[in-house]
């Protein structure tokens, strides 16, 4: 059984920066970040491939960046520039003829 586990979230100003983290019990093809927001439904936030091409959400283009290390199974979204309304809970997801999700990690961006 794949397992993914979350860290990095936690509380931040609007405008500041986290970076979330997630490792893998193995190497996935497709491995990213969605996240679900209170009350709604879970959303794409960023996803990238093993050979390193993304697919970001229009709403966290140029504010967030996700990255993969294949070697340490890891794989990285660097939040900046954060808005209220990217508080959620966010998921590590990853893909090989399956899918696989984390527990999440809760971001909260308030003053």
């Amino acid at each position: 059984q794949v397992q993914l586990v979350e860290s990095g979230g936690g509380l931040v100003q609007p405008g500041g920066s986290l970076r979330l983290s997630c490792t893998g019990s193995e190497t996935l093809f497709r491995m990213g970040w969605y996240r679900q927001a209170p009350g709604k439904q879970r959303e794409l936030v960023a996803t990238m491939t093993s050979t390193f091409s993304t697919n970001y959400a229009d709403s966290v283009k140029g504010r967030f960046t996700i990255s993969r290390d294949n070697a340490k199974r890891m794989v990285y979204l660097q939040m900046n520039s954060l808005k209220p309304e990217d508080t959620a809970v966010y998921y590590c997801y990853g893909r090989q003829s399956m899918d696989y999700w984390g527990k999440g990690t809760l971001v909260t961006v308030s003053s």
